[in-house]
């Protein structure tokens, strides 16, 4: 299984409480967020990693060096929005091979990245049912298969907040793609690369897999921020292992 990481843009709704820095480069206890990421993949056995890289990308870099990670770049992150990003990347996404595609502001616990790699159906994207109201971008699903999305639901048509994470299997990289180039030509540059999913919702089945009470959080907001920071401390402080590579 391949991994792409897409770590080209601002992050604006931070972007005041970082001085500058990637959101993804973020501190979360002696270690920075997307090596940290990086790092854990790299136990589980996952060797093909590629990131693409815009605002700040000499200092993701330089955070990854020696990493063995492929890097690509979007030299229009200020004006795009993450399916440019994937699209700069097509050619890491092949036709063979399973992908798990996240946004690299995203922190996963270990089990979770397990789960992540474990999982058999797609394309399925990942949701955490006990954020709802509360949470930023939103699913509705039945019979886990996504029905609506959005950051405008509310009540009865919310069942869990968006983690930020998509596997998708060989068998549908071909549509996947082919929707990709069919957005990018079409100027739909400025939306999500979730769009390119959300968009075949009518053709296909797009999967929810809940993770079921495993940690995670997306630095959007400086009290995700803080939600990992208080998520890191409980682990070193009751002796539960952190694995960290030199």
């Amino acid at each position: 299984m391949r991994v792409l990481m897409l770590a080209a843009g601002r992050g604006t709704r931070i972007s005041r409480y970082l001085s500058g820095r990637h959101k993804s480069t973020v501190d979360i206890g002696g270690e920075y967020l997307i090596k940290y990421t990086v790092e854990q993949l790299k136990l589980k056995g996952i060797t093909d990693i590629a990131i693409t890289v815009g605002y700040q990308n000499q200092e993701i870099r330089q955070i990854l060096e020696g990493q063995g990670v492929t890097f690509y770049y979007n030299p229009f992150f200020d004006v795009t929005n993450s399916i440019a990003s994937a699209w700069f990347a097509r050619d890491f996404i092949v036709d063979d091979e399973a992908i798990m595609i996240m946004n690299a502001d995203v922190f996963l616990e270990p089990d979770l990245i397990d789960e992540i790699i474990a999982e058999e159906h797609s394309p399925v994207l990942f949701a955490d049912e006990s954020r709802k109201e509360e949470g930023d971008y939103k699913f509705y699903y039945e019979n886990n298969i996504l029905m609506k999305y959005g950051k405008e639901l509310h009540g009865d048509d919310i069942t869990g907040e968006y983690v930020g994470v998509a596997k998708i299997g060989a068998d549908f990289i071909g549509i996947f793609k082919d929707q990709m180039e069919h957005m990018i030509n079409t100027q739909q540059h400025g939306v999500w690369w979730e769009n390119i999913l959300y968009t075949l919702v009518d053709s296909h089945d797009i999967l929810i897999k809940e993770v079921e009470g495993k940690f995670w959080a997306e630095v959007d907001f400086i009290e995700d921020y803080e939600r990992i920071l208080r998520f890191r401390d409980y682990r070193l402080n009751y002796n539960i292992e952190v694995v960290h590579l030199d």
